[in-house]
């Protein structure tokens, strides 16, 4: 049943990488095939499994992916306002150039995206990056480009904060690395995503005009735009100070919004803040939970655990580069705690070079993210295949932000 299981996750990955083929959308396909893999399980259990204990193993994945599923729901319910109000395109229109070159609005975009997922989670972040480049209406060649460079950009800004990675936040929790050696991540996190960027503006040399467009601004968008920051503040303070779960934050967030609208629009019809749950990509939403029901059953039949089993085949340098690599087809949170729970033994060099590589090494693939999951449900021209283009140059970005997580970890503790 496991090889059947297994079988399952491959078909569902194939599915997902001919998806522009088949002309048969991945949500449909991931939530048929995660579904299917636990219904399996509880149909034909294993030798002294009972269904109870199956049922322990699910309900304590539908958890996890349930946080997630009602953050990103709580997330892309205020994006969608604040793109209807237009109030992230103004804020772009006001801080850009009027005139600005391809090139150095590449850059731009970049540093944007990892100042900003350094400060908020990836989900959040690129939602905001992503309509950042759709508001610039470039051309579909282009618009891909800037998009695999915010999904490099928002996963390299979150690797060096706890608030920023879970990945991140489950090695520092472990006591594996400390808060003060992690900063010292954002140095060769951020000379790799330049270095993406210099690859990637080869082919841009247009320069292009910024035209503001005037927006009609109301109380009620000014308030929810002020209460999006703060949200995302309060998430990443009460989650340090108190271990608040960022999903509750951001509902509390979302249902002041709510409170918010109802109270300003009493007397105006104009607008009802839960049509905006109603539009947002439940595709999505749907992708995740069929992709994160398929990495549990994976997890649950032991093949996460069997992945650590290449420390005992290669020197941890080596080994962490692997796993890095491997991120960006397995998610990187179960691939992490399968690594802690196997007590592998690692210089503090190695932990900060594996934190850089399991938060990183997803960007590899479109799928080995939540940013690049993300991505691809907000803009047409990012699919598994046209994000592959540019696997090489990514390669070489992660290649070299890895190398650099541990040079300064060396220095750090020698």
């Amino acid at each position: 049943m496991h090889t059947v299981l297994i079988i399952i996750a491959v078909v569902a990955f194939f599915m997902i990488v001919l998806e522009d083929v088949l002309h048969l959308n991945k949500a449909k396909t991931t939530l048929f095939l995660g579904t299917l893999a636990w219904i399996l399980l509880f149909v034909f259990p294993e030798d002294g499994v009972t269904p109870k204990q199956i049922q322990g193993m699910l309900n304590e994945n539908l958890l996890e992916i349930a946080s997630l599923w009602l953050f990103l729901m709580a997330a892309m319910t205020f994006v969608a306002f604040l793109n209807h109000q237009g109030l992230i395109e103004s804020v772009i229109y006001k801080f850009l150039p009027s005139r600005v070159g391809e090139k150095k609005l590449l850059f731009m975009v970049a540093i944007f995206s990892f100042v900003f997922s350094s400060l908020s989670d990836n989900i959040t972040a690129t939602l905001v990056s992503v309509a950042l480049v759709l508001s610039l209406k470039l051309p579909p060649k282009k618009t891909l480009k800037f998009a695999v460079m915010v999904v490099f950009a928002v996963n390299s800004g979150g690797v060096s904060l706890i608030t920023g990675d879970v990945t991140t936040l489950m090695i520092f929790l472990a006591d594996k690395v400390a808060i003060q050696n992690l900063l010292w991540l954002s140095l060769p996190s951020f000379v790799s995503v330049l270095f993406l960027a210099g690859l990637l503006s080869f082919g841009l040399k247009e320069e292009l005009v910024i035209k503001g467009v005037e927006r009609r601004y109301d109380r009620v968008g000014m308030s929810i735009a002020v209460l999006f920051l703060f949200t995302i503040l309060a998430t990443i303070i009460l989650n340090v100070l108190a271990g608040v779960p960022p999903v509750l934050t951001f509902l509390f967030g979302l249902s002041m919004m709510f409170l918010i609208g109802r109270l300003f629009y009493r007397e105006d019809n104009r607008e009802n803040m839960l049509d905006y749950i109603r539009v947002i990509e439940f595709d999505t939403l749907l992708f995740f939970l069929g992709i994160l029901l398929l990495v549990g059953m994976l997890k649950e039949i032991g093949v996460l655990d069997n992945l650590v089993t290449i420390y005992d085949t290669l020197p941890p340098l080596q080994a962490n580069y692997v796993m890095g690599l491997l991120s960006s087809l397995v998610d990187n949170v179960p691939l992490t705690a399968a690594l802690l729970k196997a007590n592998i033994e690692m210089s503090p060099a190695s932990w900060l070079s594996l934190t850089y590589g399991v938060g990183v090494g997803g960007s590899l693939l479109i799928i080995g993210s939540a940013a690049g999951i993300v991505a691809m449900s907000k803009i047409a021209e990012v699919t598994f295949i046209s994000y592959m283009r540019f696997s090489f140059y990514l390669l070489l970005a992660y290649t070299l932000g890895f190398a650099g997580s541990f040079a300064v970890g060396t220095v750090l503790f020698n």
